[in-house]
């Protein structure tokens, strides 16, 4: 039972590392776009912030990653941030959310 513990404890810890390669060329560049216009017309075009809040590298990593997760796909209730889980799939959100939390959000 304890081997089956330490098993399940490391898939919880492993999961939420998704890789720029599960995700094709063409739906990365589609995500950037999204990033630098969508998002970008609410936290501002560096993303550094304006109606929502600094979606930069030093802000984003003092957060829980399944806040943010959920954040992305659920939006926020009572405040401008739409869901976007209609338009993204879950591995796609993880996908953005690590290029912000690596500081990549304007590489093209």
């Amino acid at each position: 039972m304890h081997n089956f513990l330490l098993l399940a404890l490391l898939v919880l810890v492993a999961a939420p590392c998704y890789s720029m390669a599960d995700i094709s060329l063409t739906r990365q560049l589609e995500l950037r776009h999204l990033l630098k216009h969508d998002c970008g017309s609410c936290h501002g075009m560096s993303l550094k912030g304006g109606l929502g809040p600094a979606l930069t590298e030093d802000v984003l990593m003092k957060k829980p990653r399944q806040m943010l997760l959920a954040t992305i796909l659920e939006g926020r209730p009572g405040t401008p941030m739409p869901p976007w889980k209609t338009f993204l799939t879950t591995e796609e959100a993880n996908w953005l959310l690590d290029v912000l939390l690596q500081g990549q959000s304007d590489v093209l």
